[in-house]
């Protein structure tokens, strides 16, 4: 069995949001998947993404291979600074 992370289709007509499952290659894109990792909303401003980075690094080092397209949100989640909760604007 080959297992990927890839992104799976949510969401309504004209609005998606996708999931990043783990799946069996074989199974459809927004068919069973194992285990979801994360998740990411290009429709929203700025784009949401919420990965469990431990979950993913479990799987890849278990043989899990990403998508081209997961494989560069991970790498851009990385890179991006966390924000301190907390930290924020305090509302007037």
């Amino acid at each position: 069995m080959a297992v990927k992370l890839r992104l799976a289709r949510a969401g309504a007509k004209k609005a998606p949001y996708y999931r990043v499952v783990v799946t069996d290659s074989r199974s459809p894109r927004d068919g069973r998947h194992i285990e979801q990792v994360g998740i990411y909303d290009p429709t929203r401003t700025p784009v949401e993404v919420r990965l469990d980075h431990e979950r993913i690094a479990y799987w890849m080092k278990n043989g899990a291979t990403a998508s081209d397209t997961v494989a560069e949100i991970i790498k851009r989640d990385k890179a991006q600074p966390k924000e301190k909760p907390g930290k924020g604007k305090k509302a007037a």
